[in-house]
């Protein structure tokens, strides 16, 4: 018994699995999940995310998942990094260049420091003043003065950094119809012809008929008695 407000139920962790467990069930392959690791363990967050990767590679779908400062092992599982401040994607592309990137600004990941947390405290601005504290700590160019690098600093940079510019170049390139898949959602403005909609309208009716031939049966025998 999952429970509601009057039922206890399991408790909120188990709620989230189940939750986690519906998305699983069923044809989709895209799945967005916010937040995931709320109210949960380390170690279980980390056999749901490693359980999703499996999923994942296995059906060759896609997963978009939002953690909250994950463990180091639960990050290592990530093919790919979305790295957000205000607004801006300071990096997007293959989880094992994002240190490469920052390198390249000046940062740099200190020993025995999770890539995570490196990444939040250099890059996501959310409280300006102790953002500007953490971030001087990973300054690496000893040789050149430390200034504060902006969400927008490091937007710029990386439309210019190889991840970047090959993002770019993919997403200038104009698609290709021809290796859409069948079953890929229509551009026009009805996604059906209305001979498949009338064809879906009958088969919907017929259905509903069949399982309601009692009644139509009992209908039709009062209307006959009604007539002689």
């Amino acid at each position: 018994m999952v429970g509601d407000d009057k039922l206890r139920g399991i408790s909120g962790g188990q709620k989230k699995r189940v939750t986690t467990g519906e998305m699983l069930v069923g044809p989709a392959k895209v799945l967005f999940m916010d937040e995931i690791s709320t109210g949960l363990d380390s170690s279980t967050t980390f056999q749901i995310v490693n359980t999703l990767k499996q999923y994942i590679h296995i059906l060759d779908g896609t997963a978009v998942i939002s953690l909250l400062q994950p463990a180091p092992k639960t990050y290592d599982l990530f093919d790919d990094i979305i790295l957000l401040s205000n607004g801006q994607i300071v990096y997007q592309g293959p989880s094992d260049l994002v240190l490469e990137f920052f390198e390249s600004m000046g940062f740099k990941c200190l020993e025995r420091k999770g890539v995570a947390d490196f990444l939040q405290e250099a890059s996501v601005n959310l409280a300006l003043v102790i953002s500007r504290k953490d971030q001087e700590q990973y300054w690496a160019l000893k040789d050149e003065p430390y200034s504060f690098v902006t969400a927008q600093d490091f937007t710029k940079a990386f439309q210019l950094f190889h991840v970047g510019r090959r993002l770019g170049d993919e997403n200038a390139a104009p698609y290709n119809k021809r290796k859409s898949h069948k079953a890929a959602l229509t551009t026009k403005k009805y996604g059906v012809s209305k001979k498949e909609l009338l064809k879906a309208c009958f088969s919907r009716e017929y259905l509903l008929m069949k399982r309601n031939s009692f009644v139509y049966l009992f209908k039709l025998m009062q209307v006959g008695l009604h007539i002689f």
